[in-house]
């Protein structure tokens, strides 16, 4: 009896089983049947996506600004607009049209929004921009109502605003602009020098400032023909084209430093000013340049203090609600020691100079951080291929997990005076939108935009993380993003897409740019593999660190084994295999065409091809030197072997190469060093060169555009598909 009663139960949970395995098959079925009904998304439809570059939620969590970023093909540049959602009406609006602006920030009462803007002055609301306006604005401070109307100017003259805040009590911003001249002044240096670059001598420090809400409110409102104002403004521009006092009008100079100020945080109690500095040139020479610096408010200003010493680059400040700590991030070097790429990390500073980290038991890499209202912190951490929100409440204590759902989330803003947070949330086949919790829980978040919604009208890829071990044994992790309707399916053509940095790494998130473009390149029918190759961020400091000093040959051996994985697994075609990559993506692809010819096409851009020389141009020397191991005369032979250019006779792939005309952290050079040696060995190759870039294709959405189509077609030409 008892095995009877046994055998029965087994043969009515074999029929659930089948009941559910059929349910499933019906469901997967119906899914198909649906995601076929979407069209695939093409390359025009791509690049009309929108970046969401801010999020910035009011103090009563009851409001956010947006601020955006879309291609205007018309006028040959990118779009920077700014929104504002309410809560009360639910609605996202319009809170500019320039088309010019970005950065906003909440005044603490709520009543108005600060941004910069680098409009022209006929570039008021609905007054359409000429597509190549005759001279380049510097970034002004504005100030517009958060109940809408026309914005208006605080700050003018030749000098762009570098940073500004609203001071505690909403009545005054704090703004730095580099050292103003006076118009004798410029005209003086401009007869001596000519067209002359000055280098090293030219380059001058910046000034802080403060100006009243009510001074600024007032000229920008009064300005009229014959009115007291104009007669001020009058007096003012004749009394700056013979003195060397160029700052705004009613604005009240508080301190002058030699280097570029690049954000401004004033504590909630309004004692105290903070300040992180960049080189005056913005090139990323030296860590002494990176540095945090207090101003005491309740003296006036004067003679900043610093803050830290150390051979860190900090970044993105934040007071606790107390404030009796400064926040900042560290993404580049250290803190507790000499210069090392470490995981992005968050730190604290008192105005005494105690400096503490938060978050030490967390081992993945912080994107981005928000003070809540007890003084907690919420983080964006990257974990592997998933960026989930954390929350730590104290430096020692473990980081709790506030997402229930797997992706990657960023931009966050959390209010001051509510549990209410604001993000930026996607995952490969979910675009990016900025979503809304009012109690602080991703779990009852909502979505507030759908920028992006054409997306989700498109049938998109499906993606998974891959494992596999490298040459020592070393586990590495990637993403396989999968051609739409061909998930987990076999012996695919595959692109070996390879993120730069190397402190970054791919994973769960959407990305529709002329950089991350896995999602289109799927979409046209290939297995995308994007492997997180030692040196990428995510994984531990361990892991990041063991590429120094074999600053390619590790990871590539790290990228080839991956693509051994997947070819023995089935996963991929090994007679259809292509390779790219941007930035130290593109070093990866030129080194790796060098040690095999098994792929068939490669599209690189922006990569080395050799260091010395690039050491010297690159705006990033000391960070070249720690991962080669020093500067090129004290490890000369590392600089030898780390690069493709001395084994480029090996080179087989037929290759596609991409560069910014004024690429700088990359020097240009490289890419036509590349091209002519290739041309050189008559091996099939290409070269676009973007006029007027450098780094990043910024300025005009056609040269990345182009770049990808062409990229694209690159592959098609020696690997067909359907």
């Amino acid at each position: 009896m008892h095995c009877r009663r046994r055998i029965g139960e087994c043969s009515i949970n074999s029929m659930k089983k089948s009941f559910l395995h059929v349910l499933a098959a019906l469901l997967s079925c119906l899914s198909s049947l649906s995601a076929a009904d979407k069209p695939r998304i093409t390359l025009d439809e791509y690049f009309d996506s929108v970046s969401i570059s801010d999020v910035k939620i009011a103090f009563d969590g009851r409001a956010v600004v947006i601020a955006t970023e879309r291609a205007d093909w018309e006028n040959n540049r990118y779009r920077k607009d700014l929104w504002l959602w309410r809560a009360s009406t639910r609605a996202l609006v319009p809170l500019t049209q320039s088309g010019h602006d970005s950065d906003a920030q909440w005044s603490p009462d709520g009543r108005w929004i600060a941004f910069l803007s680098d409009r022209t002055p006929q570039s008021d609301v609905g007054v359409k921009q000429d597509a190549e306006p005759a001279k380049e604005q510097p970034a002004h401070l504005y100030v517009i109502s958060a109940e809408g109307g026309e914005a208006f100017a605080v700050t003018r003259g030749e000098e762009e605003v570098h940073a500004f805040a609203w001071s505690a009590d909403s009545c005054g911003l704090y703004f730095s602009t580099r050292v103003p001249w006076s118009k004798a002044k410029r005209e003086a240096y401009k007869k001596e020098w000519q067209d002359v670059t000055h280098w090293r001598e030219s380059e001058r420090g910046d000034v802080i400032a403060r100006i009243s809400l009510a001074e600024a409110t007032s000229r920008a409102l009064a300005i009229t023909p014959g009115s007291a104002v104009a007669e001020d403004e009058k007096t003012k521009k004749e009394k700056d084209a013979k003195e060397e006092t160029a700052l705004t009008p009613g604005a009240v100079l508080l301190a002058t430093i030699p280097l570029r100020v690049r954000n401004l945080a004033p504590s909630p109690d309004g004692k105290w000013l903070g300040f992180d500095t960049d080189s005056i040139s913005q090139r990323v020479e030296t860590p002494q340049a990176y540095e945090i610096y207090l101003l005491d408010l309740t003296a006036g200003g004067g003679a900043p203090r610093q803050l830290t010493h150390n051979q860190a680059i900090e970044e993105d400040l934040g007071w606790s609600p107390d404030s009796r700590e400064l926040f900042f991030m560290v993404r580049m070097g250290a803190v507790e020691s000499k210069y090392s790429d470490v995981q992005n990390r968050v730190y604290s500073v008192t105005p005494a100079g105690e400096v503490r980290r938060w978050g030490e038991k967390f081992l993945g890499a912080v994107d981005s951080f928000a003070t809540q209202p007890d003084g907690a912190l919420v983080i964006a951490g990257q974990q592997g291929t998933q960026q989930p929100l954390l929350r730590i409440t104290s430096p020692a204590a473990a980081p709790v997990s506030l997402s229930r759902q797997e992706g990657t989330y960023g931009k966050l803003s959390v209010a001051k005076a509510a549990p209410a947070i604001a993000y930026v949330y996607s995952r490969l086949n979910i675009p990016s939108e900025v979503y809304l919790s009012s109690d602080g829980s991703p779990a009852s978040a909502t979505a507030i935009t759908s920028f992006n919604k054409l997306f989700t009208e498109r049938e998109l890829p499906q993606g998974r993380p891959y494992r596999w071990k490298s040459d020592d044994g070393t586990e590495v992790e990637g993403m396989l993003v999968y051609p739409p309707g061909q998930f987990g399916g076999k012996k695919l053509p595959t692109l070996v897409l390879i993120h730069g940095g190397p402190q970054d790494a791919d994973g769960d998130r959407f990305g529709a740019d002329w950089y991350e473009w896995a999602i289109l390149a799927a979409s046209r029918g290939w297995l995308v593999f994007r492997p997180n190759y030692r040196g990428s961020s995510g994984y531990g400091d361990k892991f990041m660190r063991e590429i120094v000093p074999h600053l390619v040959s590790v990871p590539g051996k790290d990228i080839l084994t991956g693509v051994d994985a997947l070819v023995r697994d089935g996963i991929a075609d090994p007679d259809r295999l292509t390779i790219g990559g941007y930035s130290y993506g593109g070093y990866m692809s030129n080194w790796l065409i060098t040690q095999t010819s098994r792929f068939k096409a490669a599209v690189t851009g922006a990569g080395a091809v050799e260091h010395a020389a690039n050491w010297g141009n690159d705006d990033l020397t000391f960070d070249d030197a720690f991962f080669l191991g020093g500067a090129p005369w004290e490890v000369p032979q590392m600089y030898h072997d780390e690069a493709a250019l001395w084994q480029l006779n090996k080179v087989r792939t037929p290759t596609h190469i991409v560069v910014g005309a004024e690429d700088i952290r990359v020097s240009a050079a490289e890419n036509y060093l590349l091209e002519r040696a290739l041309h050189t060995l008559n091996v099939p190759s290409s070269l676009l060169v973007f006029p007027g870039e450098g780094h990043s294709l910024k300025k005009n959405p056609w040269h990345g555009k182009i770049k990808v189509r062409e990229e694209l077609n690159w592959l098609q030409k020696y690997v067909p598909l359907p």
